[in-house]
């Protein structure tokens, strides 16, 4: 009984609170509230139905549009509670015929998807002024539990049936896709023999019990339901300063992704599909801010938040829609004064409005770093790589720089290269890359203007030839990366480009999203008698009982 896999429809990632179909969304002075309510014919593609509120990419891009609003456009809010809209059921996680019918390809992106949206809610509390309070009025299975996890709190109602849990290794043979895993032992650091109990009890922990265990902060019962949700987000919301009374609406991007150039304000992507390859550059305007003031009155039209917000959305749809475009060709060009500026006010505003902007570029920058493509910073004439434009060519795999005193190059650190855009390591992108030889970090970071010459000398450019040698060296670097086996670059990249320590984020990406990767590939659990093959079915999983 092998799944069929359903032809994967165009995403689009462009929604607004007046679109969602899945969320309900309360303003109540400083604190919100989110009600999860999946419309179960709502998916994002046919041939499944979203019951329980299980969800689907469909809706985790409307909670990803929600945390992103929020941030920008309610800087009022201090606390936001998630809750559900069904009874006796907050979520159930990820749709499992969903995922039965989805592509290989597009699970782990699904998952890398659901993984940045919950650490972008964490993100928020830690840098936004802002905490979530998860008020589970049901059980909470799956991906509807790494949702709460990622939460500051965690009340549970206590009816004698709610119960927190992961199914996934009982009943579908794959892992909790969206860091379980590492959140009940790194973050709420619960006993390692109650983790490996409660990840393999598919009926999950109720009650008392939940508490005594760490997995939830506490219990109310339905008689004080309401109250208690109320107290424990007044809490939440006095324990923070206010920040601002009124945001900034963000606008729709006016980007046509239907056709093979995908222009916008600053940012454009240009698709080779018969090389396998994609131009993507960014440009900063001639005219820029040079004061928080002006920075603050232009709002949504500041050009570094539009930006930012073009690269990402191009990001996303390399991704999940381009699947077939492997090597990404990076190209930053305009003044370095505009790139010098807006660094300028990264470092030195207090603003909230620039501080969620730049908080947002350190997000679009570690999109980069877990987007399964190669990335090649190209330094031809009249490129600008300086501060935050050069934390996307120290984001890329390689740099290629071309030394020809004719067509000049630019390249310079700022602030943004000193720690304003840290990577998932928690280090800097220089010191990542110089992780051997931290002077050499050190050093490079305080050279403000760099030429060709003297990129390579400080060991910035992976490869500088001249412009004799240019336009083979760069065309053979091209020809070669699409001569090799995508499955094999997906895992080189993601094991080069994140040396030095591990954290909680790092080991989401890295250990359990390459675990989850090659469990769904295994025919224990996606093989004609695998786990996420027959649940819902008569059948039962049969599986090979060889370790490997």
């Amino acid at each position: 009984m092998a799944a069929t896999l359903a032809p994967q429809t165009r995403v689009n990632f462009q929604t607004s609170p007046d679109r969602y179909r899945h969320w309900k969304v309360a303003y109540a002075g400083d604190i919100a509230t989110l009600t999860m309510a999946v419309h179960p014919h709502g998916g994002q593609r046919e041939g499944y139905e979203l019951k329980l509120n299980s969800y689907d990419l469909g809706v985790d891009i409307e909670l990803a549009d929600f945390v992103q609003r929020l941030r920008f456009e309610h800087p009022e809010v201090r606390c936001v509670v998630i809750t559900g809209g069904l009874d006796r059921v907050f979520c159930a996680g990820a749709n499992i015929v969903m995922l039965r019918t989805s592509t290989h390809g597009f699970k782990v992106n699904f998952c890398k998807f659901t993984n940045e949206t919950r650490l972008y809610l964490e993100d928020a509390s830690q840098n936004s002024g802002v905490r979530f309070l998860a008020a589970l009025n049901g059980t909470a299975s799956g991906g509807g539990y790494e949702l709460a996890l990622a939460c500051d709190k965690i009340l549970l109602v206590d009816d004698r049936n709610s119960a927190v849990s992961f199914p996934e290794v009982p009943l579908l043979g794959v892992l909790p896709g969206t860091g379980g895993l590492t959140r009940i032992a790194d973050k709420r650091k619960i006993r390692r023999d109650r983790t490996d109990v409660f990840s393999t009890i598919a009926e999950g922990i109720k009650g008392k019990r939940a508490v005594e265990w760490n997995l939830v902060d506490a219990i109310a019962p339905l008689s004080r339901w309401n109250e208690s949700v109320g107290e424990m987000a007044r809490s939440l919301a006095d324990s923070l300063p206010r920040k601002a009374e009124r945001g900034i609406q963000l606008e729709a991007l006016a980007m046509d992704f239907e056709s093979d150039a995908w222009n916008g304000n600053y940012v454009s992507c240009k698709l080779d599909r018969s090389q396998h390859t994609a131009e993507l550059t960014l440009e900063a305007p001639e005219r820029f801010a040079t004061s928080e003031k002006e920075a603050v009155d232009q709002g949504a039209a500041w050009w570094i938040l539009r930006a930012l917000r073009e690269l990402d959305e191009c990001l996303l749809q390399l991704r999940l829609n381009e699947p077939e475009i492997g090597l990404v060709l990076l190209r930053v060009r305009g003044q370095a004064a505009a790139w010098r500026a807006t660094d300028a006010l990264f470092a030195g505003s207090k603003h909230w409005f620039v501080h969620e902007v730049r908080h947002f570029g350190k997000r679009v920058l570690k999109r980069v770093d877990n987007t399964a493509k190669s990335f090649y910073a190209i330094a031809d004439q009249g490129s600008c790589f300086v501060g935050l434009g050069l934390e996307l060519a120290l984001a890329a795999d390689r740099i290629y720089v071309l030394n020809d005193p004719d067509a000049p190059v630019s390249l310079g650190t700022t602030e943004a290269n000193r720690g304003l855009f840290p990577m998932a390591n928690g280090l800097t992108r220089l010191a990542t890359r110089f992780l051997g030889d931290p002077a050499a970090a050190e050093r490079i970071s305080r050279t403000e203007t760099m030429d060709a010459e003297a990129a390579s000398t400080l060991g910035l450019a992976t490869v500088a030839p001249d412009s004799i040698d240019w336009d083979d060296e760069l065309r053979l670097a091209v020809e070669e990366r699409a001569a090799f086996s995508p499955d094999a670059m997906t895992g080189m990249e993601a094991n080069l480009r994140f040396a030095g320590p591990e954290t909680m984020e790092t080991k989401i990406f890295g250990r359990l999203s390459a675990w989850q990767n090659w469990i769904f590939q295994r025919p224990n659990a996606v093989g004609e008698r695998g786990a996420l093959t027959c649940y819902g079915t008569p059948e039962a999983p049969e599986f090979d009982s060889s370790r490997t």
